[in-house]
């Protein structure tokens, strides 16, 4: 079992004098941390000192680099669902719950950015916040910002799983929500899994009926981004809308 390796790890570094070496390794990491900017640590270093939380003793850098080959970066470990982290050798609930607390305080860091300015004036947070919280999911999700007279998010709502079409999403929900809400404006996001944030047939069409309803009773849609770990299109951007 995952926790059991997590477990022998400690228990073997315990009993080896090469955990003297290890030990030493850990203080080098965090001088290196300590005393170096963005770029101290590799990605691979990132995830043994957060290990080091979980792991009290020993050498945390095989399991940090399965992770690595596990899920292909830094941000698709910090992405990976938990019982999927557990499934990589020396994970166990210990390690995983570590590695979520941090994708959670940057997933809360990167909102407060996006809340505590207008949208439109800060679209670089905007993307980044959207990167951190959807490039990496394993399905399609359908989210909806709803904006005020100011451009202030007054309501993130996930709408729907799965592909994008009006079997998920319903032009006339998501304005008559914007009128319950009183907002004044829109943002449809959504990510595609496969990577690849290129905007099919179906993302073009489902925005533009929003668009004309939106157009109706004034509501402006000001964009539809789609997220994918290879980075994001703006329909706007593109002349979509």
């Amino acid at each position: 079992m995952p926790q059991a390796d997590e477990k022998s790890l400690e228990s073997s570094a315990a009993a080896n004098p090469a955990s003297h070496s290890a030990a030493g390794h850990r203080a080098r990491l965090r001088a290196r941390l300590l005393g170096g900017g963005s770029e101290a640590l590799a990605d691979y270093e990132i995830l043994e000192y957060l290990l080091f939380a979980a792991i009290k003793q020993g050498d945390t850098k095989p399991a940090a680099k399965a992770l690595i080959t596990r899920f292909g970066s830094l941000a698709g470990v910090l992405s990976a669902d938990a019982k999927a982290l557990q499934a990589v050798k020396g994970i166990g609930e210990t390690s995983a719950a570590a590695i979520k607390s941090v994708a959670l305080a940057a997933r809360r860091m990167a909102r407060i950015e996006v809340e505590q300015k207008p949208v439109l004036g800060s679209w670089q947070a905007l993307l980044d916040y959207l990167t951190i919280d959807m490039a990496h999911l394993t399905v399609e999700r359908v989210r909806v910002l709803y904006l005020n007279t100011q451009n202030r998010l007054v309501l993130d709502q996930h709408v729907a799983d799965g592909s994008i079409d009006e079997a998920a999403i319903h032009p006339r929900e998501v304005i008559r929500q914007a009128l319950d809400i009183g907002a004044s404006a829109l943002i449809l996001v959504h990510n595609h899994p496969s990577g690849n944030p290129e905007p099919s047939r179906a993302d073009i069409q489902i925005t533009g009926r929003i668009a004309e309803a939106g157009r109706l009773l004034g509501i402006v849609v000001h964009d539809h981004i789609i997220i994918g770990s290879q980075g994001h299109v703006s329909l706007k951007a593109k002349g979509l809308i």
